[in-house]
């Protein structure tokens, strides 16, 4: 008769059954949920982007992606925080606040001028759960209260340069020709315009007229700090 305590238990021979709903370990990770995200907008536009759609390119079942995002909103909310840690502020903690403004607003135009299908929606995005998003406001908001900025004024002055920064980075991408009448008579004044800048200037860009707002709108807020 075979020794008892010699046989193989048959409980241990069985693998170990994996509990149902999230897996052990992550499957997935923010960074290619979040560049999935962008490729499907920048090729399909934002209504291309589908939780299917993205499970689809992450080339997982949705079940998959819905055990690392709840929803589009919480998609969005990654590729807002990825865009906007790109948004450089440190020159609020080294320049003076105009210097600061015109660095900042450069460098948000410029990162939005690659992503502007997205501009829409990130523009009226909630910041509650994108904390790069939060650390960089912050930052801005920080800048503006050294600057001697009223508490009541800041978000104001801030929601202010964003909406000429999100049209200028739309702007980036007109053709140079954007404003050529082809030569139709309905038009002479626009027409001695657009060829007295390019007399001057050259050909249309939108850099020139990017500094041209900015420094309006950066003079008329000091202006205005200056009032309340």
């Amino acid at each position: 008769m075979p020794d008892q305590e010699a046989m193989p238990d048959p409980a241990h021979q069985q693998p170990a059954k994996r509990r149902a709903g999230r897996p052990a370990k992550a499957i997935l990770a923010v960074a290619p949920i979040t560049q999935a995200a962008l490729e499907l907008i920048r090729r399909d536009g934002y209504k291309g982007l589908t939780m299917a759609a993205l499970a689809k390119r992450l080339n997982v079942a949705p079940s998959a992606l819905y055990n690392h995002v709840r929803s589009k909103q919480d998609v969005l909310a990654l590729v807002q925080d990825h865009l906007m840690s790109f948004v450089d502020v440190s020159a609020f903690a080294e320049a003076a606040w105009p210097e600061a403004v015109r660095a900042w607003a450069r460098s948000y135009r410029d990162v939005f001028a690659q992503h502007t299908p997205l501009i829409p929606i990130i523009a009226v995005q909630p910041i509650a759960d994108s904390p790069q998003t939060l650390r960089s406001y912050e930052a801005v908001a920080d800048g503006f209260r050294r600057a001697g900025w009223p508490e009541s004024e800041i978000v104001d002055a801030i929601v202010a340069l964003e909406s000429f920064i999100y049209g200028s980075a739309f702007d980036v991408n007109a053709p140079e020709d954007i404003f050529d009448g082809g030569g139709q008579p309905a038009a002479p004044g626009l027409t001695g315009a657009v060829q007295a800048r390019e007399a001057r200037h050259g050909r249309y860009t939108a850099d020139r007229a990017f500094a041209l707002g900015l420094d309006a709108i950066v003079d008329g807020l000091l202006a205005r700090r200056g009032d309340t």
